[in-house]
């Protein structure tokens, strides 16, 4: 069956092709509806076919949840296991030869490895990282371009029980190492230098920086990849070529089993205030998300040629390229690249090149596309035989409905479902999101959550709201690839996600949400709280405002808000006061652009304001606190028509309406 039931794009139901349901692993709205009891009937029981159907356990676990210091569950907790034996040594028997990785670089070189060499390789690299007397419990940095090496780091340090960190390479020295200090790391792993849009850019020597700004030390290693071969420095003592170390390891190496509460890794998120926080994921219940939710949300197949775009550095990264693929014995697309280069067509040149079936991307990826494929008519994506895909998929943030269609009609050639997923760095995996062959589509909604998961929308006490109404995302019920706690700061933890206001049992994803009437389908809204999404990469107003402060030569006062942006969902406008007076013409251009180096150089390129506006001071009450809602109605351009009569200096509205 298929086809349209109505005419504006955000009420037209697609229903997906029946072919694709055959031998999926839920298989029909029916089967769908079955897990969901079955999970409402049978918490622990269904959680534990679950766990035992999906993993390879060194030791069984005999209790599946454990409350009894709730908010901080856990989950099987006296099981073990070892991730990287789970994605690599028990697909060896049926999956050896197959390619598990088919690396393209920036510049179009590719390079494959099998499930049996990848084995090798970790086994080796986690061999070298014992060497230097990295153990289990300890903390590793990894800040390293997208390759098949950053994926061996992540499985060597799960396979000796080392809990990893990864930094985006697109990060500042200041905010690696502040990463470096909170995760007390060790050691970090990284290249001489990345490649992204045909230019070499630094990477070592931004660890040096980081680490030149002290508090690092105890920090003892740095193993380096070498990438490019441009010029770096090599600290004696220190600093160790990856070249050197790997290949005279032996290539067996034991797994280390942990417990399944061992934390596999610790990811840095943005808050909404300026410290970021460190995300802790479990092993056994992470590891079993991210395996189920390849299985149930991408339909995996044997044959399928699965391609996440995702970087390492984000979690996306980490569940459907470094983790959930590998687990499945699935073959994987890794990209050094970047979408533009060499031209706008290098995603479609890519899926047709190597037959990709599953294609999973980010919003603001489509819409720079179709952006693109308007100005260069051959970098569209009709211009290329795209026949092999089957289930295309969405990440980041709400894709608009426009762009969904866009994305339907000329990628997946009005055939191909679109899984439309939201979830979360704490999340571990998709939570909400259509079941391809399954779920009726909705453009721009992520319809219904997965088996097991119980998502509400509730008002600011918590109490649950009817269809159609708009309030606050929360999750009822724990479920295995929940965060434990934020690393180093339980008491963040529960403020964060368990706040009482909502009774301290409800787990508050940040995120705004309405229920359609017909279906019960999810649309989210954005974020309810200081925290932009930029491109699909959440950035705390806080730590922008703190970057732009810290400049205190120049600036005095800042304050940070977000407005809606047609190419990355959210733009960063940053209110600027300065300590000298307020510039204006050339002046004003050239400081801004200073701040927007500076703002690159503390947080990273990703941060950099797309709005600067200088004014004598900032929109205050008479109390002196900031009126952020008229910032959000002035970067919008929006006519004011909120009271502005407790302002302290009504004028300044009209100087903060100047963007540079």
């Amino acid at each position: 069956m298929s086809g349209i039931e109505s005419v504006s794009h955000e009420n037209r139901i697609f229903h997906p092709p029946e072919a694709l349901v055959k031998g999926a692993a839920i298989s029909g709205m029916a089967a769908y509806e079955a897990l969901v009891a079955e999970a409402a009937r049978d918490e622990s029981g269904f959680w534990a076919r679950l766990a035992r159907e999906n993993l390879a356990w060194h030791k069984p676990f005999t209790q599946v949840l454990d409350e009894s210091k709730a908010p901080f569950f856990r989950w099987f907790h006296d099981g073990q296991l070892n991730a990287s034996y789970n994605c690599l040594d028990r697909n060896l028997a049926a999956h050896g030869d197959k390619t598990a990785i088919i690396f393209e670089a920036d510049d179009g070189a590719v390079t494959t490895i099998t499930y049996r060499a990848l084995h090798q390789r970790v086994c080796r690299f986690a061999n070298a990282l014992k060497a230097q007397g990295i153990r289990k419990g300890d903390r590793v940095i990894i800040y390293i371009p997208m390759s098949i090496e950053g994926v061996i780091a992540m499985q060597a340090c799960a396979r000796i029980g080392a809990t990893h960190s990864v930094v985006f390479g697109g990060f500042s020295a200041k905010s690696l190492q502040e990463r470096i200090i909170d995760a007390g790391a060790i050691a970090v792993i990284t290249a001489d230098e990345q490649v992204r849009g045909g230019k070499a850019l630094p990477i070592k020597n931004i660890v040096d920086e980081a680490l030149a700004m002290g508090g690092c030390e105890h920090m003892k290693t740095c193993i380096v990849y070498k990438r490019t071969g441009g010029a770096i420095q090599m600290a004696a003592g220190r600093d160790l070529w990856w070249h050197d170390l790997e290949p005279v390891q032996s290539d067996v190496c034991e797994p280390e089993w942990v417990d399944a509460e061992h934390p596999l890794f610790i990811l840095y998120t943005s808050g909404s205030t300026g410290k970021p926080k460190g995300i802790q994921h479990s092993t056994g219940g992470y590891l079993l998300w991210a395996h189920l939710t390849m299985k149930w949300t991408f339909d995996n197949k044997p044959s399928d040629i699965f391609w996440c775009t995702a970087d390492i550095g984000w979690v996306t990264g980490h569940s459907y390229v470094a983790y959930g693929p590998l687990s499945m014995g699935a073959t994987e697309i890794v990209f050094e690249g970047v979408p533009v280069y060499p031209n706008a067509g290098r995603f479609w040149d890519m899926i047709q090149k190597h037959k990709v079936t599953v294609f999973y991307t980010a919003p603001t990826a489509i819409r720079s596309l179709i952006k693109a494929s308007e100005v260069d008519p051959k970098a569209h994506p009709r211009n290329f035989d795209l026949t092999s895909l089957r289930i295309l998929g969405s990440v980041g943030e709400p894709i608009n409905p426009e762009a969904w269609m866009w994305y339907y009609e000329n990628v997946g050639g009005s055939r191909c479902p679109i899984v439309d997923t939201f979830w979360q760095t704490e999340t571990g995996g998709h939570m909400i999101t259509p079941l391809p062959g399954v779920t009726p589509l909705k453009p721009g909604s992520c319809t219904l959550p997965l088996p097991g998961i119980q998502a509400a929308i509730v008002d600011e006490t918590g109490h649950d709201l009817p269809n159609g109404q708009g309030g606050i995302l929360v999750v009822k019920r724990p479920w295995p690839s929940m965060l434990r706690t934020i690393w180093g700061d339980p008491e963040r933890f529960k403020k964060t996600y368990f706040p009482e206001e909502l009774g301290g049992k409800l787990y508050l994803a940040g995120d705004g949400s309405v229920r359609d009437v017909e279906r019960g389908y999810f649309t989210i809204m954005g974020r309810i709280d200081d925290v932009l999404n930029v491109s699909g990469h959440r950035l705390g107003t806080m730590e922008i405002e703190s970057a732009l402060v810290s400049n205190s030569k120049l600036v005095a006062e800042a304050a940070v808000v977000g407005r809606p942006d047609d190419m990355t969902g959210e733009a960063v406008c940053a209110f600027v006061v300065l300590k000298g007076a307020r510039p204006t013409g050339d002046d004003a251009q050239k400081i801004a652009k200073e701040l927007r180096d500076w703002v690159a150089k503390e947080i990273g390129p990703i941060a950099k304001p797309k709005d600067i506006r200088f004014g004598d001071n900032l929109p205050k009450t008479r109390s002196g606190k900031i009126m952020r809602r008229l910032l959000r109605s002035i970067a919008k351009g929006e006519e004011i028509k909120q009271d502005t009569s407790t302002l302290e200096n009504p004028a300044i509205l009209e100087q903060l309406k100047q963007n540079v």
